[in-house]
């Protein structure tokens, strides 16, 4: 069976783990792309002692409310139209404005006093090239929101905080902060901030802000390039799993599945796992790549790796390092502790968010 175990007391542990990395800040956590894979609704709950929630899509924003969540949804790319706007008003929901349209929206309807979207993350470009204002642009911007009466947050993002030496880190960080600094001394001294995302909120602890905003970092993994999840104090918010549905010996000198990619050096014991690129497990793993078994009988676990190429529905692994009676619906771990998500992104090239996002809808998904 390919199941998704999704871990509630992990994301509440990450979630505290990120509060004591920045204890002076408010949390706002980000749930987008389906909590990163998660599911929204099995997130929300672990979430509690957070301040918000940020999500991509009024879609998302929608969902959430639907689901019960009463506090601060900061929609961190803004209303996509004018009637989004008004639908964020109608639902409480506090925006990112990040370029003229949306200024101009947010100028000509303006919403009651008591609303959440009265406050507004002005988005400053420091060198992202995506989203945001210029400094001449994100100050006048400011000017005019001020006077119309919303509560600011100036924000921007990082484009290299995973590594903490890259030198536009330093470039950012002194724009922000004259920028901010500017705002609060022309404008209103009440204007808060938040520039950290999960690997600024572990690689720069002095630039925290009024607001963070951890993502990947809540879902156990590593946000920076020299640290592991292990060594941030991480527990993984997934695993993923499968089971043997075949055992086999692979004689010396014989190929493995398509493009006949692996060969035998010698007679090999191997299974057949129940798992694929169909369910999300990634086609353009390396050799290095390994899944555990674990033995139903006696709660072991063995190391074995991925060998031949990833089908849409199966893989096939090395059991020559488990018993040789071993179980025919064994479970196997694809990814949870061991092997670490993080380590079978490394195995193919991108990173753990993408393997979590493209998950697909086969897998039954389960809580533990």
């Amino acid at each position: 069976m390919r199941t998704i175990t999704i871990k509630p007391k992990a994301i509440t542990h990450n979630l505290n783990q990120v509060k004591k990395m920045a204890p002076h800040s408010k949390v706002l956590a980000m749930v987008k792309s389906n909590a990163y894979g998660h599911g929204i609704a099995a997130v929300l709950p672990a979430l509690q002692q957070a301040d918000g929630i940020g999500v991509a899509t009024l879609t998302e924003a929608l969902e959430a409310r639907q689901l019960g969540w009463n506090k601060t949804i900061g929609l961190i790319e803004g209303a996509f139209t004018a009637d989004e706007w008004q639908q964020a008003i109608d639902s409480d929901i506090s925006c990112v404005i990040h370029h003229a349209p949306q200024l101009q929206w947010a100028l000509e309807n303006i919403p009651p006093a008591s609303s959440a979207t009265r406050v507004v993350w002005i988005k400053y470009n420091t060198g992202m090239n995506r989203l945001g204002f210029d400094a001449e642009g994100v100050i006048a911007a400011a000017k005019q929101l001020h006077d119309a009466g919303y509560q600011l947050i100036l924000t921007t993002h990082f484009a290299n905080a995973d590594n903490s030496t890259h030198p536009l880190n330093a470039m950012q960080i002194q724009r922000y902060s004259d920028v901010l600094n500017t705002l609060q001394e022309t404008v209103s001294a009440e204007i808060k901030g938040s520039l950290c995302n999960s690997a600024g909120i572990v690689n720069f602890s002095e630039h925290h802000y009024d607001w963070i905003r951890p993502g990947i970092i809540l879902y156990g993994s590593s946000p920076v390039v020299d640290q592991s999840a292990q060594a941030l104090d991480l527990q993984p918010a997934m695993d993923f799993s499968a089971q043997i549905i075949a055992l086999q010996t692979v004689n010396a000198d014989h190929a493995i599945g398509y493009g006949s990619r692996w060969i035998a050096q010698k007679d090999t014991r191997t299974a057949l796992v129940s798992i694929g690129y169909g369910d999300g497990y990634p086609r353009v793993v390396n050799d290095d790549a390994y899944v555990s078994v674990i033995d139903t009988s006696n709660n072991q676990s063995y190391r074995c790796s991925v060998i031949g190429r990833v089908a849409m529905d199966m893989i096939v692994i090395d059991v020559s390092t488990a018993p040789e009676d071993i179980a025919l619906d064994s479970k196997v771990m694809l990814w949870g502790d061991a092997p670490h998500v993080d380590e079978v992104a490394a195995h193919a090239g991108t990173i753990s968010y993408e393997l979590l996002c493209r998950l697909s809808i086969r897998p039954k998904r389960v809580q533990a």
